[in-house]
């Protein structure tokens, strides 16, 4: 990569590494969980990736007073680290997705268009504001939605725990897709420099 990239590399190689090593933490929750099916520990490489994905993002906003300063400008590094880390997630996700589970048109067609997206960012290194925005506000409730199937298997789906879990759900997704999300993606619209396939693929 060029001029976001200011400490570790992230081209290609990089990308492949991270790719690996999501692919590494499914194989070994496989080996962790043997009595578990292969969507329970594909969950639990999701949930991780959650919560790296949240730090990262988080770490990547200059400033969270203003945080959608800079829509539509030259990505900083930490918002392409943030990119990658993703990235390399999804394309693992999308490979396990085919390979491992069920194929699910719906889930399918959703990463591809997450990796449309990140990757538009992450190769033309423009754009991380908005995309790591939306990145966040798609992540924060995902936790509580795995957590919805996990204690299914778990057989715990009639348990008060999984009442919480879904009410808290319904609140984080309702405050993020629906109150915050429709602000980022409009300030996004508004843009002069924001690229036409960002604006396409962000509202997914």
């Amino acid at each position: 990569m060029g001029g976001a990239t200011q400490e570790l590399d992230l081209g290609p190689v990089t990308m492949s590494a991270m790719t690996a090593a999501w692919t590494f933490v499914y194989v070994l929750s496989r080996v962790l969980f043997p009595a578990r099916s292969k969507d329970f520990c594909n969950r639990i490489v999701s949930l991780i990736h959650v919560f790296v994905s949240c730090y990262f993002c988080s770490k990547s906003v200059a400033d969270w007073s203003r945080p959608l300063d800079g829509v539509g400008a030259a990505s900083t590094y930490p918002q392409m680290l943030a990119l990658t880390v993703s990235l390399a997630y999804f394309t693992y996700d999308t490979l396990c997705c085919l390979v491992e589970l069920p194929f699910s048109l719906d889930v399918f067609m959703h990463h591809v268009l997450t990796i449309l997206g990140l990757g538009f960012g992450y190769e033309r290194q423009i754009s991380g504001t908005e995309l790591v925005a939306c990145l966040m506000l798609m992540e924060v409730s995902n936790p509580f939605m795995h957590a919805r199937e996990l204690l299914k298997e778990l057989n715990l789906k009639d348990s008060s725990m999984n009442l919480a879990n879904d009410v808290v759900f319904a609140l984080i997704f309702t405050v993020a897709r629906v109150f915050i999300g429709p602000i980022v993606v409009y300030k996004c619209l508004l843009s002069s420099t924001t690229p036409f396939a960002v604006k396409v693929f962000l509202p997914y």
